[in-house]
């Protein structure tokens, strides 16, 4: 049974990466980098056709993603018969080996079935049906690798799929420490896709908190593999060769651009988001490309040519939404954004504008974790 799944292992899978909802086109740039085929996007997800090469390649490369999923079925389950036996025809022994851990967890939206502990009890019984038949054993160990089956029943479809990342890919292995209100990795990087960071770009945050900003920009700039600083769960799958995944991180080791001529600048007024600023710098081994001091904002004095990117403070409290709309009105005259001096914010405040003073030439809706935020994109 091993030797058949390992025979399997170019085969043609239908994989997906959920993603920020506003962050798909940058999404589809890099799935179709990474090599996948036939993309279907929906919100907050692309669906695309690859091998366990691309399912490397996805995990090393993508950066504005959350994981890599391969979708195992999709079908209706408005019971608990239609689910377990929608599961059951699953051919599950391709992927789960006879010791391997195979854990269940997920979602009900809008469905019939809206118990999730309950639904997990029936795809894991379903699973250990279907696997117990292929087998011939009634007990399993699950003392091997993890292979984490998640399924999301959305009115009353359920989507089963198996996850190949583990942590998520926002997880990139340098920034072990935060200030309090860090902007995830990959919305980060998506933003700064859409600001077209390249190998010669000049970057800046005025407020770098804990450089996260700054650090992706200088992967992007670089073209260095996010995922090269971590490890994925599918690395200990025994039905992916692991020449695979050697083959992938040293291919991704030769196109790192180490003669870019990108660097950085971050400041915070607060000298401890500096001091990790630079230790995540180092983490993340581009401590060169990256300087960071503590200085406020009314200092800041940009060169010519650099892109700005900020993540500013806001409040929920009254208090706090006044200090914050007066930090924009600071930024505004500070900044001046121009095509000389490009400049992308993200922001809840929806008055945002009216306080920076300027109408941006182009919005984009995001969200940083739960909460609702614009990108304001300034380039003219």
């Amino acid at each position: 049974m091993i030797a058949e799944r390992k025979g399997k292992s170019m085969e043609k899978l239908r994989l997906c990466v959920p993603c920020h909802f506003g962050l798909e086109s940058v999404l589809a740039y890099e799935i179709k980098k990474a090599g996948g085929e036939n993309l279907t996007t929906t919100n907050g997800k692309i669906s695309f056709d690859g091998t366990y090469k691309t399912v490397a390649n996805a995990n090393l490369w993508i950066s504005s993603g959350e994981r890599v999923l391969i979708e195992l079925a999709s079908f209706q389950a408005r019971s608990f018969e239609e689910l377990f036996e929608g599961v059951r025809a699953i051919p599950l022994e391709q992927f789960v080996a006879k010791t391997d851990a195979f854990p269940v967890k997920g979602s009900c939206i809008d469905s019939k079935l809206h118990s999730v502990p309950d639904c997990q009890k029936i795809i894991k019984k379903a699973c250990v049906k279907r696997l117990g038949q292929k087998y011939g054993i009634s007990y399993f160990e699950e003392t091997g690798p993890k292979h984490q089956l998640q399924f999301n029943i959305l009115k009353d479809t359920a989507s089963i799929y198996l996850d190949t990342t583990g942590q998520g890919l926002h997880k990139r292995g340098y920034r072990k420490n935060s200030n309090d209100a860090p902007i995830k990795e990959t919305l980060a990087a998506g933003i700064i896709d859409l600001a077209r960071v390249r190998q010669d770009t000049q970057v800046c945050d005025p407020m770098c908190g804990s450089g996260t900003f700054l650090i992706e920009s200088a992967y992007k700039a670089m073209n260095i593999a996010c995922g090269l600083r971590r490890n994925f769960a599918a690395q200990q799958w025994e039905q992916i060769p692991q020449s695979v995944w050697q083959q992938a991180r040293a291919q991704a080791m030769e196109q790192i651009k180490h003669d870019a001529k990108f660097h950085a600048n971050g400041f915070d007024i607060d000298e401890l988001a500096v001091d990790l600023t630079s230790a995540n710098a180092k983490k993340a081994g581009v401590s060169s490309r990256i300087e960071a001091v503590q200085q406020d904002i009314s200092k800041l004095k940009l060169q010519k040519g650099c892109t700005v990117f900020c993540n500013p403070p806001y409040g929920e409290r009254l208090l706090d939404i006044r200090s914050a709309e007066e930090l924009y009105k600071k930024m505004g005259q500070v900044l001046c954004p121009s095509k000389d001096n490009p400049c992308y914010i993200i922001s809840p405040h929806e008055e945002f504008e009216k306080f920076f003073g300027k109408k941006a030439d182009k919005k984009r809706k995001l969200y940083n974790g739960m909460i609702k935020c614009d990108l304001y994109m300034y380039f003219r």
